[in-house]
């Protein structure tokens, strides 16, 4: 039989190639679906590069530079926002194409050398696949550490707030409660699994990347509610200040849309379409403060919109005005909500639509335009959608 580390490092870019189309146009990916063709391919030819070494005749591989380049592989991974079944999907669309691609040089020998070549490739891919797991979960980890650390940074400014806010009190503290109970129940479980490893040396469990997974994504909820209540306690105390500089608005939200709310719609297939044509090219401006107005909007379009699309407009209106218009084709408002949908802790209807929200995103959004002097105006049918119109002064440079 040909050997086959030689046949395999002859067509590695078109393995690459035909790998990195599988894993984008696979329905179990949802995390490539956002990228480009580079995030997608990685590590990749490095790590087959090694793989063609190992399997060939004429060449002596490294297992090192193996585990050192699946390491990688799988701690880039965790910074895309992949799971564990979508890493261990990936793996298994490289194996499929991996042997059609070498079908041929199978041809050329023998059954007992074609099952000899299956299982050491097997072994050798079984191999990447442990290291990228290994590596995903020492970045998860540290993620969670880093969380801990941002928990521990947040609890003087959040017994303050508690003490200022006591009508809110009773409501703030049971939205904390289950994100924090599931924090510290899953955390409990994932250092007994973690000491049950130690002592066993088994390999990492199921258990193990499921309670990884809860912890991140309840303390993930559990700091932008957090943060939001901060925010609306240092406007309401006179804390919120704006740190103005010259900012084209139009790239801004462009950016902010695209990397940071297209995969929240990308997840419910919903469209975003993005009109910046109009946009003035520099503004006088907060970016933080746009940012906040923006990213809250259009995760609130987000949130009640079931399918259809979201439209993100920037346009100048005037010599003294300038607009940001998000508009949704979701549930809508109903006349009597349009008068508390500002009101901080306020949800339309959330028996009906048990959504990861406090009700303080729009609450934000009403302060923020007020510290720049502008106004906020909401249309919006039941069952249609909404349109939510932000017109900002543009604001002089001596101010």
């Amino acid at each position: 039989m040909k050997d086959l580390g030689q046949s395999l490092s002859n067509q590695l870019e078109l393995i690459v190639e035909r790998w990195v189309k599988a894993v984008h146009h696979d329905g179990e990916i949802d995390s490539a679906k956002q990228l480009a063709y580079q995030a997608v391919k990685n590590s990749l030819p490095e790590v087959l590069a090694e793989v063609a070494k190992l399997l060939s005749r004429q060449q002596c591989g490294d297992y090192e530079q193996l585990e050192e380049k699946s390491l990688h592989h799988g701690f880039v991974r965790a910074e895309q926002g992949y799971d564990t079944a979508e890493i261990m999907r990936e793996y298994r669309l490289l194996r499929m194409i991996i042997l059609d691609v070498l079908h041929p040089d199978f041809r050329t020998g023998s059954v007992d050398e074609v099952l000899q070549a299956i299982k050491i490739l097997d072994g050798v891919l079984d191999t990447i696949i442990v290291n990228s797991i290994e590596s995903y979960i020492d970045a998860r980890l540290n993620e969670l550490k880093q969380m801990q650390g941002q928990l521990t940074l947040t609890n003087q400014e959040l017994t303050r707030l508690l003490q200022v806010q006591k009508d809110n009190l009773a409501y703030l503290a049971h939205e904390l409660k289950t994100p924090l109970n599931s924090i510290i129940g899953y955390s409990d479980l994932l250092i007994r699994e973690q000491q049950k490893r130690l002592k066993s040396q088994d390999k990492v469990t199921a258990t193990n990347l499921d309670s990884i997974e809860r912890v991140l994504r309840n303390g993930r909820l559990l700091l932008k509610i957090i943060n939001d209540a901060l925010e609306i306690s240092r406007y309401d105390q006179g804390g919120m200040q704006l740190n103005l500089e010259r900012t084209n608005v139009g790239s801004l939200i462009q950016e902010i849309v695209e990397e940071g709310l297209q995969p929240q719609a990308q997840a419910k297939k919903l469209e975003i379409f993005i009109d910046i044509k109009l946009a003035p090219l520099q503004v006088l401006t907060d970016p933080l403060r746009i940012q906040q107005l923006v990213s809250n909007l259009v995760s609130n379009a987000i949130k009640y919109t079931k399918k259809g699309n979201i439209k993100v407009i920037c346009q100048q209106l005037n010599q003294q005005e300038w607009s940001i218009i998000v508009s949704d084709t979701g549930i809508g408002i109903s006349e009597e909500n349009k008068v508390n949908i500002f009101a901080s802790y306020f949800q339309v209807d959330p028996i009906k639509n048990p959504l990861e929200s406090v009700g303080l995103g729009l609450a934000i959004v009403s302060r923020i335009v007020r510290l720049f002097q502008g106004e906020v105006q909401v249309k919006s049918t039941v069952g249609e959608g909404s349109i939510f119109t932000v017109t900002l002064p543009f604001i002089p440079e001596n101010n």
